[in-house]
């Protein structure tokens, strides 16, 4: 019973989580940075990985560039725990991933991942974690017990493929 009401708390945070990055999106489609910056922490911790001039986001959440410039539209979201993927893509030009991590309902840390094809996995050793998992495990590796939580899906009408990572967060 504590087992299970405790996957039920995590899984109303992971809801949670999802809606405040919905929130994120919304309110800078609309331009409405008093409420973007409602939803980040005041040391919103950064990371980028992909080329220099692709630094859209911190460009729009700095307010050095306008939303317009460069389009966010998400195509998935998915809560894992308290951080929150994003991907998308601007037409065939750019395929980007954000991971947001999110705590008492705040923005804490956001990574961005431009022009990738993404696969998270979990690296603790299972007798170590003593933490049940709430997401589905889609693929299970011998080696180390890692797990696949979540792999990127490009849209169909891509023709080109990506360079492939592995992320650990």
């Amino acid at each position: 019973m504590v087992t299970l009401n405790m996957e039920i708390l995590a899984m109303e945070e992971q809801i949670r989580n999802k809606a405040i990055v919905e929130v994120l999106y919304k309110a800078l489609r609309r331009g409405d940075t008093e409420s973007v910056a409602s939803l980040l922490a005041s040391d919103l911790e950064w990371w980028f990985h992909g080329p220099p001039h692709c630094e859209h986001m911190m460009r729009v959440l700095t307010g050095m560039s306008i939303y317009l410039e460069f389009k966010f539209e998400p195509r998935s979201i998915t809560a894992i725990d308290e951080r929150v993927i994003v991907e998308g893509w601007e037409g065939d030009q750019a395929y980007w991933v954000h991971v947001w991590s999110l705590k008492d309902g705040l923005i804490t840390q956001f990574r961005e991942y431009f022009n990738t094809w993404l696969t998270v996995q979990d690296l603790r050793n299972g007798s170590e974690s003593k933490r049940t998992s709430v997401w589905e495990v889609r693929q299970k590796q011998e080696m180390n017990a890692t797990h696949t939580l979540w792999q990127s899906e490009p849209s169909e009408h891509l023709t080109r493929s990506f360079p492939g990572l592995v992320l650990a967060i």
